[in-house]
Parts: C-alpha cells; sequence; structure tokens
C-alpha cells in the first residue's frame, strides 16, 4: 500500500534500459518515503525474470505471464495496471517516456483519475503549499520539467490524486544496481482475474523492430553540432572528427530542424539524452532543452564564437572561435598523434 512502483517494459524477456534507470531512481525516492518499491512485467514466458529486476532493490515484483501480453497491446496491459492500482493504491508511478509508456500511462492516468506528468527530466520529494486552501502536503513527488518551449522549468505536483504518474525518457536516470543478491518477493499472478478475454481482441501478426544505426547513449565521447554549423556540409568535419577520437555524432534540434543532421542523432529533450566521459559542443547557442539531453556529461568542452551563448556557463572548457577555424585544427592536430 502506498509504496513507489515502475512499470518495467519487456523486449521479448529482456527488461528495457530506460525501466532499469527507473527502477534505480525509484529506490532512491521510496527510501526517502520510506516504503518499499515495486516492480510490475507482463508478458509471456518469464520464468526466471526476477534475476533482471531484483538486484535494483525491487522489494515486490509482480509477474503477469500469459500467452497475450507479447507483443505489447494496449488493452491487456491497461487493464493488469489499473485493476493492480486498484488493490494496491501505489503513491507513485513511474514508466518509460516510450512508444509504449506513452500510449499506456495515459490510459492508466485517465482510468484512476490520477494525473500524469510526461518526459520529466528530474523526480524529486518534497512539500508544498497551498496558500489558499491553508494546507501543506508532505512528501510529494516534484515532476520537473522544460515547458513553454522550453523556456523555463516547471515543477508540477499532484497534491490530491493517486498515484503521482511521470514518465521518463531514456538516459535521463543513471543506472545503478544496489545489491545482485537483493531479496524481493515475486508475485506470480493470475492474469485472468486482472485482464477479461475481450481484451486480447487484438492480435499481433507481424512485427519488425528496426536497431539503432548508432550507439550514441552509450559512446564514451560525443561530438555534436547545432545550428552553427550552417550547413549539412559543414557537418561532416564533425564525422572526420569523430572518426578520429573513435566517438558518436549527435545534433541540437535547431541543427537538425535545418536538416544539417538525421533525426535519430537528435540530443535533448526531444532526442537523445547522453551522459558521455567527453562532450564537445560545436556550434551549439545551449538552449534548456539541448542541456537537458546532455548535461551529466563528465567533461563539456564549448566550441563557439558567441562567448555569451548558455552552453558557455555548464561547459568545463570553452574555445572561443568559429566552428571552421577550430575543428579543422583538432582534426589535424588528432591525426598527427594518433600515428
Amino acid at each position: 500500500m502506498n509504496n513507489v512502483f515502475v512499470y518495467c517494459e519487456l523486449e521479448g524477456t529482456v527488461v528495457a534500459e530506460v525501466s532499469l534507470e527507473l527502477l534505480t531512481k525509484g529506490r532512491k525516492l521510496a527510501n526517502q518515503l520510506g516504503c518499499q518499491l515495486e516492480a510490475v512485467v507482463a508478458g509471456t514466458n518469464l520464468a526466471g525474470i526476477e534475476k533482471q529486476v531484483l538486484p535494483f532493490g525491487v522489494d515486490r515484483l509482480h509477474v503477469f505471464d500469459a500467452p497475450g501480453l507479447f507483443p505489447y497491446t494496449s488493452l491487456p496491459h491497461s487493464s493488469v495496471l489499473i485493476n493492480l492500482f486498484k488493490e494496491e493504491k501505489p503513491q507513485i508511478c513511474l514508466m518509460g517516456a516510450t512508444v509504449i509508456g506513452r500510449d499506456l500511462g495515459p490510459r492508466v492516468s485517465s482510468a484512476l483519475t490520477s494525473g500524469l506528468t510526461a518526459d520529466c527530466t528530474s523526480l524529486e520529494i518534497g512539500e508544498h503549499e497551498d496558500k489558499k486552501a491553508g494546507v501543506v502536503y508532505e512528501n510529494l513527488l516534484y515532476q520537473i520539467r522544460p515547458a513553454f518551449g522550453g523556456n523555463i522549468v516547471a515543477t508540477i505536483v499532484n497534491p490530491e490524486h493517486r498515484p503521482q504518474m511521470a514518465t521518463v525518457r531514456e538516459g535521463v536516470m543513471k543506472k545503478e544496481i544496489l545489491n545482485d543478491k537483493y531479496q524481493g518477493e515475486v508475485i506470480n499472478h493470475d492474469v485472468a482475474k486482472y485482464v477479461p478475454t475481450t481484451d486480447y481482441v487484438v492480435k499481433v501478426i507481424d512485427r519488425h523492430v528496426e536497431k539503432a544505426k548508432h550507439n550514441l547513449k552509450g559512446a564514451p565521447i560525443v561530438v555534436a553540432g547545432g545550428y552553427g554549423m550552417g550547413s549539412r556540409e559543414s557537418f561532416d568535419m564533425l564525422f572526420e572528427l569523430a572518426k578520429e577520437l573513435h566517438a558518436e555524432v549527435g545534433g541540437s534540434r535547431a541543427a537538425v530542424d535545418a536538416g544539417f543532421c538525421d533525426h535519430d542523432r537528435q540530443i535533448g529533450q526531444t532526442g537523445i539524452t547522453v551522459r558521455p566521459k567527453l562532450y564537445i559542443a560545436c556550434g551549439i547557442s545551449g538552449q534548456i532543452q539541448h542541456i537537458a539531453g546532455m548535461q551529466e556529461s563528465g567533461i563539456i568542452i564549448s566550441i563557439n564564437n558567441d562567448e555569451n551563448a548558455p552552453i558557455n556557463t555548464i561547459a568545463d572548457y570553452v574555445i572561443n572561435g568559429t566552428v571552421e577555424e577550430v575543428i579543422p585544427k583538432m582534426i589535424k592536430y588528432y591525426k598527427q598523434n594518433s600515428k
């Protein structure tokens, strides 16, 4: 009762990275609230699934294992969560801001009249005072995300209704195993009690999942370009530099919108969140949406001809100059020193 729940998304029998990241965050939130962390998995042939989940500090794992639960379809998974939450009454529910999470989250929150904050960049516990009503609410979930086109950072609270629901993009939270031998309770539910047979009306006949063409999220070094690169041809310099550094190339939303690089390389609030050891920002002004996707990088180098660019305030090193003069020199230097 009143615990923190995480919905664990599955690809076959493998738990998604974003779900493991949320288990790590969920454990920290549960510790602050003095409650348990619970997880929900729904799929097919899930024997041994607890080995992937319990090490992240999960106290109770709810397993729903039935032939119709994978591949994901909306109705059965919605029924699983809605009916389980009516029984368990969690205070918080977290899920990934993925294709599945964006479909499932609103269905569950609507059925439970609980509200939902999408694409959060931070989750914290705090209090809220309703001065008009003269009421102070303790231990609320602060659901933090950029708003109004990224011009402000909004903190959203849900004082009255439960669960407090939020979705988070992959890579925003850090994944950390708590204890390989963590002892948690595994509950195997009778799926028929939660999901009516009519929910299986949609059958997935064929399914195609295309793997990413690059590994931006896992790259130790990322070279990213912004609108200041000027053209798609200029981005070739970044690919050349990345080749010398064994890095991946990313781009800001402005660069993607201008057609300088492909959408699947977009870094930021509406793209991928990265945590490389080294992040080289080339011609990026540093709007809040972009910073949200790379601010956890180990070392940040900014190359910009505007010494007042917002990204310079979070950069460890700033190179003041045009990308046309700086990047070719870097490529030349690394080529000389890599021989």
